[in-house]
């Protein structure tokens, strides 16, 4: 086993391996998207109390739980970077943030259109959820700020992991906001049975799975990209540049 965790800490290894699986999760994922949209536009039923208006689940979501998702692998890789020093770790948290806050805001307009015809606003800032939602969407974005405004690629990887774990509080009040305070926001449907017709819960599922797996294939994607910034100094990068494939 620490076999294999020292080759997927290995640059190159990861580089290539990345390649390999990058389409085993974006064909999948796509895949169950299209399957989840389409039946969860036009297959399911009408919900009897929000109408056709309930529809945009299918996208809300799945971004608001990569939106989380996303943070959580920020910071469990800089904490592995911190401890164990793997800078793949690091690059795991650089390649995710992008992608994090783009779900974060994909999850914060499709809160607020759903929001306007079911409580008669576009935004609340008495509800926890938006609240703290809106925090980590400003919290990606500190991130980034703070990672690029140091030079040095080990101290920049060293302060973004502090701010990436110390952000988890924020994380944690976003997934449990719903049954801490009184909220906007309904509360726990997707897990807890008997909240969701069956008809309606397939689709979402497919839905969740499918973003997952783009997303999946958009970080390995990314992690390349990152990879090779990294070790653009290497010879393997040199011997891969100057290579018949290109790199591919």
């Amino acid at each position: 086993m620490w076999k294999f965790f020292h080759q997927m800490a290995s640059p190159p290894y990861f580089y290539r391996l990345a390649a390999t699986l990058i389409p085993w999760f974006a064909i999948p994922g796509l895949i169950l998207i299209a399957y989840g949209a389409y039946a969860g536009l036009f297959l399911v039923s009408m919900d009897y109390q929000q109408g056709d208006a309930f529809r945009i689940i299918y996208v809300h979501v799945p971004s608001a739980y990569l939106s989380m998702m996303a943070y959580m692998m920020m910071a469990v890789g800089g904490g592995i970077g911190l401890i164990w020093r793997l800078k793949l770790a690091h690059a795991v948290g650089a390649a995710a943030a992008p992608l994090g806050a783009a779900f974060t805001f994909l999850a914060l307009v499709t809160g607020s259109i759903w929001g306007r015809p079911m409580w008669g606003t576009w935004w609340e800032w008495g509800d926890p959820r938006l609240t703290s939602e809106l925090i980590l969407l400003f919290l990606y974005f500190g991130y980034m700020a703070l990672r690029s405004s140091i030079d040095d690629t080990a101290k920049a990887d060293k302060a973004s992991a502090v701010l990436a774990l110390v952000g988890v509080v924020n994380v944690v009040i976003v997934h449990f906001s719903v049954e801490w305070w009184s909220s906007l926001h309904q509360g726990q449907t997707v897990f807890k049975k008997g909240t969701m017709d069956a008809d309606m819960r397939i689709p979402l599922f497919a839905m969740l799975i499918g973003f997952s797996f783009v997303f999946g294939a958009m970080l390995l994607r990314r992690l390349r990209t990152e990879v090779l910034f990294r070790e653009r100094r290497t010879r393997w990068v040199r011997e891969l540049v100057l290579s018949p494939e290109g790199g591919k």
